[in-house]
């Protein structure tokens, strides 16, 4: 087991320092597609703290997200900032977006969250002190252009680096076995003691403000505040595909579903100019992963290597009772180990 882990932690570094060095190839486009990708791993594993972890299914991430965006943007514009401040503000976004946070309530949580989304895109398409239609830009930050998108990445990168190892915290901690019990039997987690409203809004605010920061780094990346993007309903369902795909649930899930998913998305989004295609092939893609691959990719492969693990060890002790061929059972050969030789009285 030790040395398992030990294998696990090397892979894991390395892993780290592939990605790290990605900006260092000089390739802009590729750079480009690792912030959207690196973005993305964080807002799966933020939703999966909520709700792969509670089993509520979240529809406010795309609230956070561009709560995000427009509390940067707002500050930006107002505050007339400038250069590198602009990276100290993506933690305000986030801390805008878990205050938005919601009372979580078994029945109604759902349409809830899709209320509070509609309303939030309608307040950014319409009052003028968000720009309405026409969105907010960024000031123009005069950086070095082969390098521009260089520090967008590595904010990324913290940012997804943080929300994995704050996942993992959390489910090895009480907290996380609180989440889990209320995803077992909720009711049967507050009869032993649990305070499943203050966890689950716990949980829901962790996971905002993960998410708003990320609107936060969103907003100077894309160069742009408009409400058809910082509130698009199309983010959660994005997600949630990502976390479904890579294991509903599971701390590794989201990141690998995130890692294969995105990069997919990038493409298909060049090659299909109608977004309403696009849109359809997001759907059908989800139904499939729900009916065919419900427990995921990580869950079903692990499934499968421990049941081919233990089909081989059956077949070894069966192997290892049965006796040489052309013996009777029950007699054991001459000479192998274990078997007795008498002399003749």
């Amino acid at each position: 087991m030790r040395s398992l882990a030990l294998w696990r932690a090397a892979g894991l570094a390395v892993l780290l320092a592939v990605v790290a060095l990605v900006p260092l190839a000089g390739n802009i486009e590729l750079t480009q597609v690792g912030v959207l990708v690196l973005m993305f791993v964080g807002a799966a594993v933020a939703w999966n703290i909520f709700s792969g972890f509670t089993g509520y299914i979240s529809l406010g991430a795309a609230v956070f997200f561009g709560v995000g965006v427009y509390t940067v943007a707002l500050l930006t514009r107002h505050l007339n900032l400038d250069g590198g401040v602009v990276f100290a503000l993506y933690p305000l976004g986030g801390l805008v977006a878990a205050l938005i946070a919601l009372r979580v309530r078994r029945h109604t949580f759902v349409v809830v969250t899709i209320a509070v989304f509609f309303i939030f895109q309608l307040m950014a398409s319409n009052f003028s002190w968000t720009g309405g239609a026409i969105g907010i830009i960024p000031p123009f930050l005069n950086w070095d252009a082969a390098t521009v998108w260089n520090p967008f990445y590595y904010a990324a990168l913290l940012i997804a680096i943080v929300a994995a190892v704050l996942a993992w915290a959390i489910w090895g901690s009480r907290f996380g076995l609180q989440l889990r019990a209320i995803r077992d039997d909720e009711d049967r987690a507050r009869g032993l003691g649990v305070r499943t409203m203050r966890v689950k809004l716990t949980a829901f605010m962790i996971s905002g403000f993960i998410t708003g920061t990320l609107g936060g780094l969103y907003f100077y990346y894309q160069a742009d505040a408009l409400p058809q993007y910082a509130f698009n309903p199309f983010f959660d369902l994005t997600i949630a595909l990502m976390a479904f795909l890579g294991g509903f649930g599971t701390l590794a899930g989201p990141i690998v579903g995130a890692l294969l998913l995105e990069p997919y998305l990038g493409w298909a989004q060049q090659q299909v100019t109608n977004t309403y295609v696009a849109q359809i092939v997001l759907g059908a893609l989800f139904l499939v992963v729900i009916i065919f691959l419900p427990r995921g990719i990580l869950p079903t492969a692990g499934e499968k290597l421990t049941a081919l693990r233990a089909s081989r060890q059956r077949r070894a002790a069966e192997r290892g009772t049965e006796p040489p061929p052309g013996l009777p059972v029950g007699a054991s050969a001459a000479g192998s180990p274990g078997s007795t030789t008498r002399s003749a009285s």
